[in-house]
């Protein structure tokens, strides 16, 4: 599967009321002042402003599969 040209801003959330368990996943592409393309991650507990990781890679087809890669790793985990 190759990566499409566009990625999309993507939210996903996992919710689970009998383990208290309500949580959000956000991986959004952003261009870098060098070329490169950076994948900003977001992610917590529903109501909260969570955590964030930036990841840079130098190309943009590099970035998309990685975000690809990631977005299947969560849906497995029950993330929609």
């Amino acid at each position: 599967m190759t990566p499409s040209t566009d990625f999309e801003p993507l939210s996903l959330t996992r919710r689970d009321p009998d383990l208290n368990m309500a949580r959000f996943y956000a991986i959004a592409l952003q261009p870098t002042l060098f070329g490169e393309v950076s994948i900003i991650r977001n992610w917590g507990r529903i109501g909260t402003r969570g955590q964030m990781m930036l990841e840079t890679f130098p190309s943009q087809f590099a970035a998309e599969r990685q975000a690809d890669l990631i977005e299947r790793q969560k849906r497995r985990r029950g993330y929609v």
